[in-house]
């Protein structure tokens, strides 16, 4: 009969997702001897190796994926058993564990104190990532809920859009182009433009409208974040595409200018998105409805307010 913990099942999960010993250990904030040795004691319970060392790499074996399944299931069930407790305790204790991609986070906090005033007893857990790890995290079943701009076409993820996004091509102030009505799409292939990295929503939608327009752009810094763009841009390195949510504050303060270019701004949406067989808390039903009815209005009103 095996003796597991479910300790142990969460230290073998943590490293079989990462597939690093030192990653699960950062994640679970344990030391990482601490983590070895409960895979250890974990492969003597089971009498077989989970992990095979190849150099710096480590895989699973064959016995590492049938656990690595198992425990997936079992974290599962604990959590749906979670979320039920939470709601006989009501909307006075729950959690919600929510991400969102790094261009929402210009607003999603703003979004989140005005929930948390309505439902003073709730506890957030907010995760703030690119495309490529919201999207990871939601396939781990490790979130509730994801805000991002382009939801992924996936049978099992549910999205709803509940706030416009629209890109907007940026430059400094002092820009030639800043005095140019109807900007030719071509034209900006003259322009340098500092990009985000690949897996960005951002970066993608750029290229697409690009790439349909039959422009080629070049590219100069690669960042992971939207504010070195804005300061690189401020300092004339070249131009920047963003969400205009992100540069509400230069564009007022006139650090930075909206270039007016023609199919310009690219008309997208914010999403609220979950998967689809996950059991949603009454907090992250709460909050999925809260940003479906309310965000758009709130983020309006905000706006209205700081401009006075």
């Amino acid at each position: 009969m095996l003796h597991l913990t479910l300790r142990q099942l969460k230290v073998f999960e943590s490293v079989a997702r990462y597939l690093s010993y030192s990653h699960a250990a950062r994640v679970l904030h344990l030391s990482q001897p601490a983590v070895s040795m409960q895979i250890k004691q974990l492969e003597e319970n089971v009498s077989l190796p989970l992990f095979e060392q190849m150099g710096k790499q480590i895989s699973l074996t064959e016995a590492g994926r049938e656990l690595y399944h198992y425990s997936r299931a079992i974290s599962q069930q604990l959590a749906d058993m979670e979320v039920a407790l939470d709601e006989l305790k009501g909307m006075e204790r729950g959690k919600l564990n929510i991400s969102v991609v790094t261009t929402a986070n210009y607003f999603a906090p703003h979004l989140l104190a005005k929930f948390c005033q309505r439902y003073q007893g709730v506890t957030i857990s907010l995760n703030v990532s690119n495309r490529e790890t919201v999207l990871k995290q939601l396939a781990d079943n490790v979130i509730d809920l994801a805000i991002m701009g382009q939801p992924p076409e996936n049978q099992d993820i549910a999205s709803e859009s509940f706030m416009e996004n629209p890109l907007v091509v940026i430059a400094p102030p002092n820009h030639p182009l800043c005095k140019v009505s109807k900007i030719a799409v071509k034209r900006l292939g003259k322009e340098i433009f500092l990009v985000r990295e690949p897996g960005s929503g951002t970066r993608s939608a750029m290229e697409r409208f690009f790439a349909a327009h039959k422009v080629s752009i070049n590219k100069g810094m690669e960042t992971d974040t939207t504010e070195a763009i804005k300061q690189a841009v401020q300092a004339g390195m070249g131009l920047g595409i963003m969400s205009q949510h992100t540069a509400e504050l230069e564009l007022e303060t006139g650090r930075l200018k909206v270039l007016d270019v023609q199919g310009f701004p690219i008309k997208r949406y914010w999403h609220v998105v979950n998967r689809k067989n996950k059991r949603l808390s009454g907090v992250a039903q709460a909050f999925r409805e809260f940003l479906l009815k309310e965000a758009s209005g709130l983020m309006l009103a905000s706006k209205i307010n700081e401009n006075g």
